[in-house]
Protein backbone atom coordinates (compact mmCIF):
# COMPACT_ATOMS: atom_id res chain seq x y z
CA UNK A 1 0.00 0.00 0.00
CA UNK A 2 1.23 3.74 -1.23
CA UNK A 3 2.05 5.78 2.34
CA UNK A 4 1.33 9.21 2.08
CA UNK A 5 5.03 10.13 1.80
CA UNK A 6 5.41 8.48 -1.46
CA UNK A 7 2.04 9.76 -2.63
CA UNK A 8 3.45 13.31 -2.70
CA UNK A 9 5.45 13.71 -5.25
CA UNK A 10 2.41 11.81 -6.98
CA UNK A 11 0.02 14.10 -6.62
CA UNK A 12 2.12 16.82 -7.04
CA UNK A 13 1.07 16.16 -11.03
CA UNK A 14 -2.14 14.09 -10.24
CA UNK A 15 -4.42 15.33 -7.38
CA UNK A 16 -5.53 12.64 -4.70
CA UNK A 17 -9.47 13.87 -5.70
CA UNK A 18 -8.24 12.37 -8.96
CA UNK A 19 -6.48 9.38 -7.72
CA UNK A 20 -10.28 8.69 -6.07
CA UNK A 21 -12.17 9.64 -9.39
CA UNK A 22 -13.07 12.70 -8.75
CA UNK A 23 -12.02 16.24 -9.63
CA UNK A 24 -9.96 18.71 -8.72
CA UNK A 25 -12.28 21.47 -8.43
CA UNK A 26 -15.91 21.47 -6.78
CA UNK A 27 -18.39 23.26 -8.31
CA UNK A 28 -20.25 25.83 -6.95
CA UNK A 29 -24.15 25.87 -6.46
CA UNK A 30 -26.61 28.29 -7.98
CA UNK A 31 -29.81 29.36 -7.25
CA UNK A 32 -31.16 32.01 -9.79
CA UNK A 33 -34.52 33.95 -9.37
CA UNK A 34 -35.00 34.07 -12.46
CA UNK A 35 -37.97 36.14 -12.85
CA UNK A 36 -39.28 37.23 -16.46
CA UNK A 37 -38.90 35.53 -20.08
CA UNK A 38 -37.97 38.61 -20.85
CA UNK A 39 -34.74 38.64 -19.07
CA UNK A 40 -33.30 36.09 -21.52
CA UNK A 41 -33.00 38.52 -24.51
CA UNK A 42 -32.66 41.94 -22.32
CA UNK A 43 -28.73 42.77 -21.00
CA UNK A 44 -29.64 43.98 -17.50
CA UNK A 45 -28.04 44.07 -14.02
CA UNK A 46 -29.45 40.81 -13.45
CA UNK A 47 -28.23 38.74 -16.33
CA UNK A 48 -25.21 40.27 -16.54
CA UNK A 49 -24.42 39.21 -12.79
CA UNK A 50 -25.98 35.67 -13.65
CA UNK A 51 -22.90 35.99 -16.49
CA UNK A 52 -20.43 37.15 -13.71
CA UNK A 53 -21.53 34.12 -11.92
CA UNK A 54 -19.37 31.64 -13.94
CA UNK A 55 -17.32 33.52 -15.24
CA UNK A 56 -14.05 32.74 -12.97
CA UNK A 57 -15.56 29.21 -13.19
CA UNK A 58 -13.65 26.40 -15.03
CA UNK A 59 -15.89 25.40 -17.91
CA UNK A 60 -18.17 22.74 -16.53
CA UNK A 61 -18.64 19.32 -18.35
CA UNK A 62 -22.42 19.69 -17.71
CA UNK A 63 -25.10 22.14 -16.69
CA UNK A 64 -27.86 20.24 -14.73
CA UNK A 65 -30.85 22.47 -14.39
CA UNK A 66 -33.91 22.17 -11.57
CA UNK A 67 -36.20 24.23 -13.05
CA UNK A 68 -39.42 25.76 -11.75
CA UNK A 69 -41.00 25.10 -15.35
CA UNK A 70 -41.03 21.18 -15.40
CA UNK A 71 -43.33 19.70 -13.00
CA UNK A 72 -43.77 15.97 -13.57
CA UNK A 73 -45.69 13.02 -12.06
CA UNK A 74 -42.68 11.38 -10.83
CA UNK A 75 -39.12 12.42 -11.35
CA UNK A 76 -37.66 12.82 -14.69
CA UNK A 77 -33.75 13.79 -16.27
CA UNK A 78 -33.35 14.56 -19.73
CA UNK A 79 -31.34 12.14 -21.98
CA UNK A 80 -32.25 13.55 -25.41
CA UNK A 81 -29.17 13.92 -27.50
CA UNK A 82 -30.61 17.52 -28.74
CA UNK A 83 -32.81 19.28 -26.50
CA UNK A 84 -35.21 21.49 -27.97
CA UNK A 85 -35.65 24.86 -27.10
CA UNK A 86 -38.91 25.37 -25.67
CA UNK A 87 -40.73 28.57 -25.58
CA UNK A 88 -43.42 27.73 -22.54
CA UNK A 89 -44.89 31.23 -21.69
CA UNK A 90 -47.13 33.61 -23.95
CA UNK A 91 -47.79 37.41 -24.78
CA UNK A 92 -44.27 38.46 -25.21
CA UNK A 93 -42.55 40.03 -28.29
CA UNK A 94 -41.74 37.91 -30.98
CA UNK A 95 -37.88 38.18 -30.39
CA UNK A 96 -38.47 36.39 -27.58
CA UNK A 97 -39.95 33.09 -29.25
CA UNK A 98 -37.21 32.93 -31.88
CA UNK A 99 -34.46 32.46 -29.28
CA UNK A 100 -33.29 28.82 -29.70
CA UNK A 101 -30.41 27.97 -27.32
CA UNK A 102 -28.89 25.14 -29.47
CA UNK A 103 -26.93 22.63 -26.47
CA UNK A 104 -26.17 19.63 -26.70
CA UNK A 105 -28.04 17.03 -24.26
CA UNK A 106 -26.37 14.14 -22.56
CA UNK A 107 -27.69 10.77 -22.31
CA UNK A 108 -24.82 9.75 -20.53
CA UNK A 109 -24.65 11.87 -17.89
CA UNK A 110 -28.09 11.46 -17.58
CA UNK A 111 -27.91 8.02 -16.98
CA UNK A 112 -25.24 8.84 -14.34
CA UNK A 113 -27.50 11.19 -12.20
CA UNK A 114 -30.30 8.38 -12.55
CA UNK A 115 -27.69 5.98 -11.10
CA UNK A 116 -26.68 8.05 -7.82
CA UNK A 117 -30.65 8.63 -6.77
CA UNK A 118 -31.98 5.56 -4.61
CA UNK A 119 -34.43 7.06 -3.05
CA UNK A 120 -36.65 7.17 -6.06
CA UNK A 121 -36.70 6.16 -9.40
CA UNK A 122 -35.86 7.79 -11.71
CA UNK A 123 -36.99 7.85 -15.08
CA UNK A 124 -35.24 9.10 -18.28
CA UNK A 125 -37.43 11.34 -20.83
CA UNK A 126 -36.75 11.93 -24.55
CA UNK A 127 -39.69 14.47 -24.91
CA UNK A 128 -39.31 17.43 -23.00
CA UNK A 129 -36.14 19.66 -23.26
CA UNK A 130 -34.89 23.16 -22.11
CA UNK A 131 -37.84 25.57 -20.68
CA UNK A 132 -37.21 29.08 -19.83
CA UNK A 133 -36.43 28.87 -16.85
CA UNK A 134 -33.37 26.96 -17.95
CA UNK A 135 -32.39 28.64 -21.55
CA UNK A 136 -33.27 31.97 -20.50
CA UNK A 137 -30.50 31.87 -17.45
CA UNK A 138 -27.96 29.49 -19.45
CA UNK A 139 -27.98 31.36 -21.95
CA UNK A 140 -26.17 34.38 -20.26
CA UNK A 141 -23.65 32.27 -18.88
CA UNK A 142 -22.79 30.21 -21.84
CA UNK A 143 -23.81 31.99 -24.98
CA UNK A 144 -21.74 29.96 -27.21
CA UNK A 145 -23.78 27.01 -26.36
CA UNK A 146 -20.76 24.83 -25.91
CA UNK A 147 -21.63 23.44 -22.48
CA UNK A 148 -24.20 20.09 -22.40
CA UNK A 149 -27.40 20.87 -20.66
CA UNK A 150 -29.92 18.38 -19.10
CA UNK A 151 -32.89 18.79 -16.71
CA UNK A 152 -34.13 17.00 -13.40
CA UNK A 153 -37.87 17.30 -13.14
CA UNK A 154 -39.95 18.03 -9.78
CA UNK A 155 -42.51 15.93 -8.89
CA UNK A 156 -45.03 18.02 -7.98
CA UNK A 157 -46.51 15.66 -5.63
CA UNK A 158 -44.09 15.58 -3.26
CA UNK A 159 -43.34 17.76 -0.31
CA UNK A 160 -40.04 20.02 0.24
CA UNK A 161 -38.66 17.13 2.25
CA UNK A 162 -38.87 14.83 -0.73
CA UNK A 163 -36.59 17.30 -2.92
CA UNK A 164 -34.42 18.14 -0.09
CA UNK A 165 -33.55 14.07 0.39
CA UNK A 166 -33.20 13.85 -3.45
CA UNK A 167 -30.80 16.50 -3.85
CA UNK A 168 -28.57 15.33 -1.23
CA UNK A 169 -27.85 12.02 -3.11
CA UNK A 170 -26.82 14.47 -6.21
CA UNK A 171 -23.74 16.15 -4.11
CA UNK A 172 -21.11 14.33 -5.63
CA UNK A 173 -21.47 15.93 -9.24
CA UNK A 174 -20.47 18.66 -8.17
CA UNK A 175 -16.82 17.06 -7.62
CA UNK A 176 -17.33 15.15 -11.27
CA UNK A 177 -17.69 18.50 -13.77
CA UNK A 178 -20.80 19.56 -12.94
CA UNK A 179 -22.41 23.24 -12.43
CA UNK A 180 -26.36 22.67 -10.97
CA UNK A 181 -28.59 25.57 -10.95
CA UNK A 182 -31.88 25.85 -9.68
CA UNK A 183 -34.01 28.25 -11.09
CA UNK A 184 -37.54 29.78 -9.94
CA UNK A 185 -38.09 32.83 -7.81
CA UNK A 186 -38.18 32.63 -3.70
CA UNK A 187 -41.43 35.26 -4.05
CA UNK A 188 -43.28 34.61 -6.65
CA UNK A 189 -47.20 35.51 -6.50
CA UNK A 190 -48.07 36.48 -9.89
CA UNK A 191 -51.66 37.33 -9.25
CA UNK A 192 -50.58 40.29 -6.52
CA UNK A 193 -47.79 41.62 -9.30
CA UNK A 194 -48.39 45.57 -9.58
CA UNK A 195 -48.25 45.95 -12.68
CA UNK A 196 -47.29 49.80 -12.64
CA UNK A 197 -44.52 49.51 -10.29
CA UNK A 198 -42.62 46.70 -12.52
CA UNK A 199 -39.89 49.32 -13.42
CA UNK A 200 -39.58 50.64 -10.08
CA UNK A 201 -36.56 49.37 -8.54
CA UNK A 202 -37.00 46.76 -5.40
CA UNK A 203 -40.52 47.25 -4.99
CA UNK A 204 -41.80 45.05 -2.59
CA UNK A 205 -45.22 44.94 -0.54
CA UNK A 206 -44.58 44.81 3.26
CA UNK A 207 -45.42 41.14 3.28
CA UNK A 208 -42.76 40.44 0.24
CA UNK A 209 -40.02 42.49 1.68
CA UNK A 210 -40.60 40.26 4.72
CA UNK A 211 -40.60 37.14 3.13
CA UNK A 212 -37.22 38.08 1.55
CA UNK A 213 -35.54 39.28 4.78
CA UNK A 214 -36.52 36.05 5.90
CA UNK A 215 -35.96 33.61 3.45
CA UNK A 216 -32.40 35.36 3.31
CA UNK A 217 -31.39 35.30 6.76
CA UNK A 218 -32.65 31.20 7.19
CA UNK A 219 -30.36 30.70 4.45
CA UNK A 220 -27.27 32.57 5.72
CA UNK A 221 -27.81 30.92 8.72
CA UNK A 222 -28.04 27.32 7.13
CA UNK A 223 -31.47 26.62 9.14
CA UNK A 224 -32.83 24.39 6.30
CA UNK A 225 -35.09 22.47 8.21
CA UNK A 226 -37.12 26.17 8.38
CA UNK A 227 -36.98 26.93 5.18
CA UNK A 228 -38.16 23.27 4.36
CA UNK A 229 -40.81 23.62 6.56
CA UNK A 230 -41.85 26.64 4.74
CA UNK A 231 -45.82 26.34 5.73
CA UNK A 232 -45.04 27.11 8.93
CA UNK A 233 -43.78 30.43 8.94
CA UNK A 234 -46.62 32.47 8.82
CA UNK A 235 -49.02 34.74 6.64
CA UNK A 236 -46.15 36.29 4.55
CA UNK A 237 -44.69 33.02 3.51
CA UNK A 238 -48.07 31.67 2.42
CA UNK A 239 -48.25 34.67 -0.02
CA UNK A 240 -45.21 34.26 -1.14
CA UNK A 241 -45.50 30.39 -1.91
CA UNK A 242 -49.33 30.64 -3.04
CA UNK A 243 -47.91 26.91 -5.29
CA UNK A 244 -44.55 26.04 -4.92
CA UNK A 245 -43.07 24.86 -8.02
CA UNK A 246 -40.85 28.29 -8.36
CA UNK A 247 -39.77 27.50 -4.31
CA UNK A 248 -38.63 23.82 -5.02
CA UNK A 249 -35.44 24.53 -7.07
CA UNK A 250 -33.96 26.77 -4.29
CA UNK A 251 -34.77 23.95 -1.77
CA UNK A 252 -32.62 21.66 -3.95
CA UNK A 253 -29.50 23.88 -4.08
CA UNK A 254 -30.08 23.64 0.10
CA UNK A 255 -29.60 20.34 -0.45
CA UNK A 256 -26.82 19.95 -2.76
CA UNK A 257 -24.87 22.77 -0.45
CA UNK A 258 -22.04 21.75 2.45
CA UNK A 259 -22.29 23.15 5.75
CA UNK A 260 -18.85 25.03 5.74
CA UNK A 261 -18.59 26.32 2.81
CA UNK A 262 -19.20 29.88 1.77
CA UNK A 263 -22.91 31.53 0.88
CA UNK A 264 -23.53 34.16 -0.78
CA UNK A 265 -26.51 36.36 -1.69
CA UNK A 266 -26.82 38.48 -5.05
CA UNK A 267 -29.66 40.06 -7.58
CA UNK A 268 -31.51 40.64 -3.59
CA UNK A 269 -33.98 42.74 -5.05
CA UNK A 270 -37.99 42.83 -4.97
CA UNK A 271 -40.48 43.46 -8.13
CA UNK A 272 -43.62 44.16 -9.11
CA UNK A 273 -44.48 44.26 -5.55
CA UNK A 274 -44.91 40.33 -5.24
CA UNK A 275 -41.49 38.68 -7.18
CA UNK A 276 -37.96 38.38 -5.86
CA UNK A 277 -35.08 38.04 -7.94
CA UNK A 278 -32.87 37.16 -4.89
CA UNK A 279 -30.05 34.44 -5.84
CA UNK A 280 -27.84 32.43 -3.99
CA UNK A 281 -24.72 31.13 -4.46
CA UNK A 282 -23.10 28.22 -2.67
CA UNK A 283 -19.42 27.24 -2.48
Amino acid sequence: MLGFAALGGLTSAVSLGKLLGEEDYTYPVLFIGHGSPMNGIEDNHFSRQWKSEVEHLPDPKLVLVVSAHWLTNGTYVTAMENPQTIHDFGGFPDELFAVQYPAQGSPEWAKKTKELVTSTEVGLDHEWGLDHGTWTVVRHMYPDAEIPVIQLSIDYGKPAAYHYTLAQELKSLRKKGVLIIGSGNMVHNLRMVAWDKLSAGNYGFDWAIEANETFNKLILDRNHQALVDYQKLGQFAKLAIPTPDHYYPMIYTLGLSDEKEDIALFNNELVGGSLNMTSVRFG
